[in-house]
């Protein structure tokens, strides 16, 4: 093991000198970009003897370990008649500048005298000046303030930091020895390799080894989740990844994670990990409104987290949703930030997909050189594409400008007039769209951009001065949903094309994503490695153009592990398509109703949306005759519905037990919460029907991604219904044979289930199917 922590010193600094309580929904956001700009303002005034972006560096021996400490000093500034250098620190604000005191900001002083006692170690200097300057981005109105410092004061300061960072760089230590040592000696959690499954866990550690992504479909049943996680594991102890993120679409796929990990700390793994709950989910309070005010565990969260954080690392290893809470109520801190600073000790995370590619939410504090050392396992990744669609897409509404400008009428000129600008904008807007009450251009709508942010700038002051009391509900999402379509303004090219649409008087405009890939590759870019990974990631070649694969990345398909004799599967050759549907669904019926009394247990049937599965289920009652609640029916009907809570879910599935009296009939619709990521092994489930082809419904946007498409010489309908559709049938048909005793009948409900395209997209093991005759 080495004894060396290395850590930048802004790292350093807010670990020890984080203060105060979280603040309410609002805060000032300050791009990146304009703080970059605001810091490069202040430069081009240094003289020629004056420097920039400094790089600096310095070894602190304390108990035992050597703190290798270094960072970028934003100028370094020479005043050779009175022999003085001065080290600059540069911060930008949206913030009111007249408010910032010398003292407001104890770790931007802490930062400055870091760099102060490098830059004084270095060249050997007695003394030396420190200078905070701060710059409004908008205004460019600068304030400064500067102060002395001794060699040996900077000296003891930058001693007392490293001590107060010590228990926890200790801790830290103690545990990648520990870590490491087990991985060493880790066997794989199972007897044996299922079919397959070397094959993919090879290629999962190659993947990670030379720094590629690798697109795998691999089966149900495989194993896939430990067929991931454990080559990543073996990577940890290798010394090539310091951290895995195990990124899921559904709180589902999160519990099958927890449970690998689990596994392999059964078999003596010593490993770290985080889930990160969402936050309206494991909020302590009846509202999600993060102010001291109204949370006692906002209020003050930065004096105590540390030593949350602390005990949390020094007790438990597997820190999931419920120990994240037992923790957090025990030191009084928000339960979901809570999760976020663990995330960024721990080993490993499991989380959904937005806290790594969305905009909005990533994880920000993950610096470049952790990003080198970390490794993503993105599971169920054919979510990804209409997940990232959606991230890099952005919408805002006609009707929230009309509300905040009543709202602010005579209580803020300014802000009501930004306000109504927009609004009379969308009017116009609408009034261009004419009868058509829809639009696509390709091109920015400057005009519209330039009005948000005005309106994002005096939502800002209206927001600051209302920060003691309560904010407006309506201003800070108006605000928020501003900010977020300025941002996606800033990603708009060719791949994107504006969208308004027009109901009554409501305006919608969108910047719509169509092709998420360079996004998604470029965001991937300082990550060592990405693994995409699904039971249904086919064709192999769609979701690789589409998910953002280079040329040097990886593929692998892996057969399914289980038998020909354990899926009978029929093809029932009935129309479905929209014009058929009233027509098909007493054949339909007829066709389910022989199916489950052929053979009796439990079935889902999947449709294609909710109508055309009310439509059956009504038919289906008709031709049984009988009230299906009814235990002398023999049969049982379950109908999933538009919005059911997480114990409405669990009923339903608990439902399906193995040797039940009568058949249970589950109806679901396709690409819902019952046709992925559940587990009905065994007797639970004896058969699936999948009635159509899942095609998307017809729409504007579908049209328009068809139009991108084909545009860009591939087949625009393929990609835009015919592939998410058949994925969804996948995902569907998969919830069948779950492990290698399960046994069970597949009815595909569709004449074109006989077509070449359809035939094509079907997995290997559904093509040996029997046509049914046509009713």
């Amino acid at each position: 093991m080495t004894n060396s922590v290395h850590i930048s010193v802004r790292s350093l600094v807010e670990y020890v000198y984080r203060r105060g309580s979280i603040e309410s929904g609002f805060r000032t956001n300050t791009t990146l970009t304009e703080g970059t700009k605001a810091h490069q303002k202040i430069q081009k005034q240094y003289g020629e003897r004056d420097q920039h972006e400094v790089y600096v560096s310095t070894e602190i021996h304390h108990g035992g370990l050597v703190f290798v400490i270094d960072g970028r000093c934003d100028g370094l500034l020479m005043d050779e008649e009175l022999g003085i250098t001065t080290v600059d620190e540069i911060k930008s604000t949206s913030s009111d500048i007249t408010l910032i005191a010398e003292d407001t900001y104890p770790v931007h002083w802490a930062q400055a005298k870091c760099y102060a006692y490098m830059i004084a170690k270095d060249q050997g200097l007695d003394s030396v000046r420190i200078q905070l300057t701060y710059m409004h981005v908008e205004t460019e109105e600068t304030k400064r303030f500067a102060v002395e410092a001794s060699f040996e004061e900077l000296k003891q300061f930058v001693l007392d930091v490293v001590e107060n960072y010590f228990p926890y760089a200790q801790t830290r230590k103690e545990h990648e020895e520990r870590r490491n040592q087990s991985i060493k000696a880790l066997p794989f959690p199972f007897e044996a390799y299922r079919e397959g499954q070397r094959k993919l866990v090879g290629a999962v550690y190659k993947t990670i080894t030379e720094g590629h992504k690798l697109f795998a479909k691999a089966p149900t049943g495989i194993g896939k989740t430990m067929s991931t996680l454990y080559p990543s594991v073996k990577a940890i102890g290798e010394g090539l990844l310091q951290r895995i993120f195990y990124l899921t679409a559904k709180t589902i796929t999160r519990t099958a994670a927890e449970e690998a990990y689990s596994l392999l700390r059964g078999k003596g793994l010593v490993l770290q990990f985080v889930t990160i709950t969402a936050k309206d989910k494991v909020c302590f309070k009846e509202e999600v409104r993060c102010s001291k005010e109204y949370c006692e565990f906002a209020d003050g969260y930065y004096d105590r987290i540390n030593e949350a954080v602390l005990d949390l690392l020094q007790q438990e290893s597997a820190m999931t949703r419920p120990v994240i809470e037992t923790y957090a109520r025990k030191h009084r801190v928000c339960p979901f930030e809570f999760s976020l600073d663990a995330a960024y000790a721990a080993d490993a995370i499991i989380c959904d997909y937005n806290y790594v590619f969305d905009p909005r939410v990533n994880l920000k504090r993950l610096f470049e050189e952790q990003k080198r050392k970390t490794a993503l396992l993105v599971d169920e990744a054919h979510n990804l594409l209409d997940r990232a669609r959606e991230m890099y897409s952005s919408t805002i509404n006609k009707s929230n400008y009309l509300n905040v400008q009543r709202e602010f009428k005579g209580v803020s000129i300014e802000l009501h007039d930004a306000a109504k600008a927009i609004n009379q904008h969308l009017i116009t807007v609408r009034k261009q769209a004419g009868e058509r009450n829809m639009q696509v251009e390709e091109g920015l709508p400057e005009e519209l951009i330039a009005l948000l942010e005005v309106f994002i700038s005096q939502a800002e002051r209206e927001l600051v001065a209302q920060r003691a009391t309560p904010s407006s509900p309506l201003l800070l999402d108006t605000y928020f949903g501003a900010q977020n379509f300025v941002r996606i303004a800033k990603l708009y090219d060719e791949r994107y094309v504006t969208f308004v649409e027009c109901e009554k008087s409501e305006v919608i405009v969108k910047l719509f994503c169509l092709d998420p890939s360079h996004l998604l590759r470029q965001v991937g870019k300082g990550y060592r490695s990405q693994v995409f990974f699904s039971a249904t990631l086919s064709p192999l070649s769609y979701f690789m153009d589409t998910l953002g694969a280079g040329e040097d990345d990886y593929s692998v398909s892996v057969p399914s592990p289980f038998s020909k004799e354990q899926l009978e599967v029929m093809v029932q050759p009935i129309s479905t398509r929209y014009q058929d549907r009233e027509r098909s669904r007493e054949p339909i019926a007829q066709a389910i109703y022989q199916l489950v009394t052929n053979r009796s247990g439990n079935y889902l049937v999947f449709f294609p949306s909710y109508a055309y599965m009310s439509s059956v289920y009504e038919a289906f009652t008709d031709l049984v005759g009988v009230d299906l609640d009814a235990r002398e029916s023999g049969l049982k009907v379950l109908v999933q519905q538009t919005h059911m809570s997480e114990t409405e879910r669990e009923g339903f599935l608990t439902e399906f037990a193995a040797n039940r009296e009568e058949t249970l009939i589950g109806f679901a619709v396709m690409g819902g919460i019952f046709s992925e990521g559940i587990d009905l092994v065994g007797d639970r489930l004896t058969g699936v029907a999948v009635v159509g082809v899942g095609l998307p419904q017809l729409g504007p946007e579908r049209n328009i991604l068809k139009t991108y498409v084909d545009r860009h010489g591939k087949n625009g309908y393929e990609y835009a219904y015919v592939f998410p559709g058949m994925n969804k049938v996948q995902q569907a048909g998969g919830r069948l044979i779950r492990s290698e005793t399960d046994r069970g009948v597949l009815l595909l409900i569709d004449d074109r289930y006989l077509q070449p395209l359809y035939q094509r997209l079907l997995p290997e093991e559904w093509r040996d199917y029997t046509v049914l005759p046509r009713r």
